[in-house]
């Protein structure tokens, strides 16, 4: 067990904005893990259980929430999601920072719980690129990025809430302001 305790890296932003991009690279480094989210929707075609969620009967989560177990929860879609606060107590006590990929409403029950923390908000560098970024998936429709955007821009409203903002203009970039914030070398 490691002398020094973890936190949590709270990462949120819009869609297209690069925060899965940032924890998939934050979590190549020796000190840093993935929260793994728990939710009661159906497993799809090549999902893990415990890998991409933890996949829970509704009335497990239900008994789980009535026990305090999750830091956050939400439902969304008729479908539970939350973190165990068992999991990241875990990583957080064996001396591990661990990545939450969270929606606002999600930080913001994240930041009232007594862990130590850091809250990043991850912003494209206009509404112009981010939605360039979505045009360039390829992956949906006018109507569905109209909706997309419309969510963004009260996403990009909570940005002052964090303890930091990044603006991804030059990925590379972001990843090196973010190592000097965590004071880590971000592989």
């Amino acid at each position: 067990m490691s002398n020094k305790r973890g936190r949590m890296l709270i990462v949120s932003g819009p869609t297209a904005s690069g925060k899965s991009t940032l924890w998939r690279r934050l979590v190549l480094h020796e000190q840093v893990t993935f929260s793994v989210s728990a939710t009661t929707r159906q497993m799809r075609r090549g999902e893990v259980d415990g890998r991409d969620y933890q996949f829970l009967a509704k009335d497990k989560f239900e008994q789980l929430v009535a026990d305090g177990a999750f830091l956050e929860y939400a439902e969304v879609h008729g479908c539970y999601y939350g973190t165990l606060r068992e999991n990241v107590e875990s990583a957080i006590d064996a001396g591990l920072d661990i990545v939450l990929e969270i929606d606002v409403e999600g930080a913001r029950q994240l930041r009232e719980c007594d862990l130590p923390q850091v809250s990043l908000f991850v912003n494209p560098p206009s509404l112009e690129v981010l939605a360039q970024r979505l045009r360039d998936r390829g992956t949906e429709t006018e109507e569905q990025m109209a909706r997309r955007l419309s969510v963004v821009e009260r996403e990009m409203a909570c940005a002052n809430q964090y303890d930091h903002v990044v603006v991804n203009n030059d990925l590379e970039q972001m990843i090196a302001e973010v190592g000097d914030i965590l004071e880590i070398q971000i592989p």
